[in-house]
């Protein structure tokens, strides 16, 4: 993706935080952003997951709950809204579960391939961008969405306008994550700090014990626009990211009937991009699946 493309997909999700409260998807009260047609008579032969599910009687998704207008809960009402949870919906809606059988788990980033090896859940929908050395451990259906690595940092750092600022900042991001992964390989002159979610290193930010906190721009735009006054993104993407959803390694039968899913449903996409991150009225093309053997 372009850059000035992604630029406005990061401005439309500072717009689809302001729809948070309503966008919806939480297992209890369902989806209010979008309403998926519940399949019947689903027969997905030779996916060990899916027999999990049907035996259980509901889907286990792994999700983030600390990303406004991608994967967040609100704590006061327990609803669930975003993207990436309009996203995970919609896979269990084909595969045969209602809402109210999904059972949402919050995974944080260094945890998610042990969680989907230990069958703890049946699927990861988070921000989870896809990369060979997570492939060794598990599967990826997708990309169903491109991004790209920011930084945000305090409404008055002058000091910080790039990745090409950081020598000697020390900078936050999720323990296991891709970003921080980033910097380590490639500022080696820079400091990091880690925490098991974004928002404790959004917390670090503002009490000045880290200079600067980096991952998907789209994350970032979701906290700066919570609080305009203290915080800002600077500079613009320096990596592409492929969000892909998390399966176990050896269930190819699952993955391929994800990307089948994603493939055949351009428009259900298109729809839930539109009012969840596309709530400003960005359009951004759907990513083509990469439905390797």
């Amino acid at each position: 993706m372009r850059t000035k493309g992604f630029l406005a997909l990061a401005a439309a999700a500072a717009t689809a935080l302001s729809l948070a409260a309503c966008s919806s998807g939480s297992a209890e009260s369902g989806s209010a952003a979008a309403e998926f047609p519940v399949a019947t008579s689903v027969d997905l032969t030779d996916s060990p997951t899916f027999d999990a599910m049907q035996s259980n009687g509901k889907v286990r998704v792994g999700v983030k709950e600390d990303q406004p207008g991608l994967g967040y809960l609100d704590a006061v009402t327990g609803e669930r809204s975003g993207f990436d949870i309009e996203i995970a919906t919609w896979i269990a809606a084909e595969l045969g579960f209602s809402p109210d059988q999904i059972e949402f788990q919050k995974i944080p980033s260094a945890n998610r391939e042990q969680a989907i090896i230990n069958g703890d859940i049946d699927y990861y929908v988070g921000t989870y961008s896809i990369t060979d050395k997570r492939k060794e451990q598990v599967g990826f259906a997708g990309p169903y969405f491109v991004t790209g690595q920011g930084l945000l940092v305090a409404a008055d750092n002058t000091d910080i306008t790039s990745d090409q600022d950081l020598a000697g900042k020390t900078v936050c991001s999720a323990t296991g994550s891709t970003p921080i992964q980033n910097i380590k390989d490639n500022y080696p002159d820079t400091k990091t700090t880690e925490f098991d979610n974004y928002s404790q290193c959004v917390e670090a930010l503002k009490d000045g014990t880290v200079d600067a906190v980096t991952t998907d721009q789209a994350i970032l735009i979701g906290y700066a626009a919570q609080e305009p006054d203290a915080l800002k993104v600077v500079g613009e993407p320096f990596s592409v990211e492929k969000y892909g959803v998390g399966v176990p390694k050896d269930d190819a039968a699952l993955r391929h009937f994800i990307n089948k899913v994603f493939t055949d449903g351009g428009e259900t996409w298109t729809k839930i991009y539109d009012e969840t991150l596309g709530a400003s009225g960005t359009k951004v093309e759907q990513p083509a699946v990469d439905d390797y053997e």
